[in-house]
């Protein structure tokens, strides 16, 4: 196997970390990306005891100077094969609050979208000349259709899936791939306290064997499981007022975001 470069923000944890470890082997360096000092030197040490290189920066996502500086630097270093953005936050509704309050609203629009943005944004200035290279953005399933749960993340994921859809045909012509992940329910602290059905949930790791297969083979999208995403799909194709009334599930409770737009009140 050849050495390759990998870029993973949100890797301190969920799906993110998963990946950093799907992917740690004497053969990658990987640049880990996440905001908890303490989780993401944990996770740089397991990647380091099975051969990895690791070079691991704490940074949030929402701060695009410092992303992008930091990006440009470690490609400078060793050029990047594969950027992979992760970082996510999650925020919805219960029975109390019918609806995403606006700081709420705009914290996950800053972290999953524009997080996303400023992640891909310098991997590409430096993919482009090269014409060579993979960026995969993290989407959802809830990105297909709004989920009355969490209005905000479905929100979010669908601009992105928009996004990775948008940039792929141009790149493609450059040498570059895109690939858009769209996971379903999958065990991760996003969704630790989540009350609500979570059909077909798998592990992060499981997961992560998923994303890194359909990478390696190129696939435009990686979306798990199959059964789940067809059903979304479908109801895409339904009469609204049917994929209201199978979506808003009394008793559902997504906890609120505790994280704020950077610049916000």
């Amino acid at each position: 196997m050849s050495r390759r470069t990998v870029l993973i923000t949100g890797a301190s944890s969920g799906i993110g970390r998963a990946l950093a470890l799907e992917y740690a082997a004497r053969e990658h360096c990987l640049l880990l990306v996440g905001r908890d000092e303490a989780r993401l030197a944990d996770i740089a040490e397991l990647c380091r005891a099975r051969g990895a290189t690791v070079v691991a920066g704490r940074i949030d996502v929402r701060d695009r100077q410092a992303l992008a500086g930091w990006i440009v630097a470690r490609d400078g270093e060793t050029p990047i094969d594969l950027a992979i953005a992760c970082a996510g936050i999650v925020s919805g509704t219960s029975a109390l609050r019918p609806l995403d309050p606006g700081e709420a609203m705009r914290a996950v629009l800053a972290v999953d979208l524009m997080g996303a943005v400023n992640t891909i944004e310098p991997a590409l200035e430096a993919m482009r000349p090269r014409r060579r290279g993979h960026v995969a953005l993290v989407g959802s399933l809830a990105g297909l259709r709004g989920f009355p749960s969490s209005p905000a993340y479905s929100m979010a994921k669908a601009a992105v899936h928009a996004y990775a859809e948008g940039i792929r045909p141009a790149l493609r012509r450059e040498g570059i791939a895109v690939s858009l992940v769209a996971p379903g329910f999958v065990t991760t602290p996003l969704n630790r306290d989540l009350v609500a059905p979570q059909p077909l949930k798998i592990s992060a790791a499981r997961a992560a064997g998923i994303i890194r297969r359909g990478l390696d083979r190129g696939k435009p999208v990686i979306a798990f499981p199959f059964i789940l995403y067809a059903g979304m799909r479908l109801l895409t194709l339904m009469p609204a007022r049917f994929g209201d009334w199978l979506l808003d599930r009394p008793g559902v409770d997504v906890p609120l975001t505790h994280e704020k737009e950077v610049g916000g009140p």
